[in-house]
């Protein structure tokens, strides 16, 4: 096997990196979680703004790219084999909690939305999207394991 990246896969290094980047962001929205459940509520804020903003560029600069050039062009037919199955089931989840997350920072973090589409149940809404994030962050390491790391 000719490794490219640094964490002794076929991977290439652009991808160990946002592995590695991703796995923080999710001990990151725990550690936010925490920081909410002792009462840090602003600490607990800019935690998870920041996760779900960075997150949203390693979607856009690295996710996105990748999906498209390896995955979309091939997935009409193939959607059923293990290689494309996984990778489509975490964008599809990943987006979705992407998308959740955005729209909790922007109903909770500003007063742009209007109050009908404003959030009540705030507690509710963050533990569903930190789930989601997280069944999206295990998809996308067994794609990760699908895609760059050989059987024995």
């Amino acid at each position: 096997m000719q490794q490219t990246g640094f964490l002794g896969t076929a991977a290439p290094w652009g991808t160990d990196v946002t592995l590695l980047l991703e796995m923080g962001m999710g001990a990151g929205l725990l550690t936010g979680a925490l920081l909410a459940r002792k009462g840090f509520y602003r600490l607990h804020a800019v935690c998870q703004s920041a996760i779900v903003l960075l997150n949203l560029a390693v979607i856009a600069l690295a996710m996105f790219p990748s999906f498209h050039r390896q995955v979309s062009p091939q997935l009409r037919g193939k959607i059923g084999k293990p290689y494309y199955a996984l990778a489509s089931a975490h964008a599809a989840l990943g987006v979705i909690a992407e998308i959740g997350g955005l729209y909790i920072l922007l109903a909770a973090g500003t007063s742009l939305l209007p109050r009908r589409l404003r959030l009540t149940r705030y507690k509710l809404w963050m533990r569903i999207v930190l789930a989601a994030w997280w069944l999206a962050l295990l998809l996308g390491l067994a794609t990760y394991a699908r895609w760059y790391v050989p059987l024995r």
